[in-house]
């Protein structure tokens, strides 16, 4: 008993270590982004710099999911919320569509798969599956 209780904390600080260096790693990754999307902003190719600055903020928004998906998890008392996850999904799926908008039928099954998204975070929400 002891000893899987000692196996389960070292194995969970190992975790939360690793977790707290995944952060640091993509604090740094979200400090490029902003220093992209300066750049971005201030490229006088009008047309290209649009596009760069709309695939930055996705991407920004995506690692500034990451990073609150790791805060939450601390102050949940180490759990992962799904909705985070979904979140997370929906932002990459959109950033996706961005990038690869060229075949009409691939941005049909993204958009299906927001939506599919997006009703699975309505059943996560709801008061049937909340934890009280």
């Amino acid at each position: 008993m002891i000893t899987s209780l000692r196996v389960a904390s070292t194995l969970q600080m190992i975790l939360n270590i690793g977790l707290i260096c995944l952060a640091l790693i993509l604090i740094v990754f979200l400090g490029k982004e902003t220093q992209h999307l300066a750049w971005a902003m201030l490229n006088t190719d009008e047309q290209k710099s649009s596009f760069l600055l709309i695939e930055g903020i996705v991407n920004y928004f995506l690692y500034f999911e990451f990073i609150a998906l790791i805060v939450k998890y601390f102050q949940s008392g180490y759990h992962f919320p799904l909705r985070y996850f979904i979140y997370i999904g929906i932002t990459a799926i959109i950033r996706l569509i961005i990038v690869d908008h060229k075949n009409p039928q691939d941005t049909l099954y993204y958009s299906a798969a927001i939506l599919l998204l997006v009703i699975t975070l309505w059943l996560a929400n709801s008061h049937r599956l909340k934890r009280e």
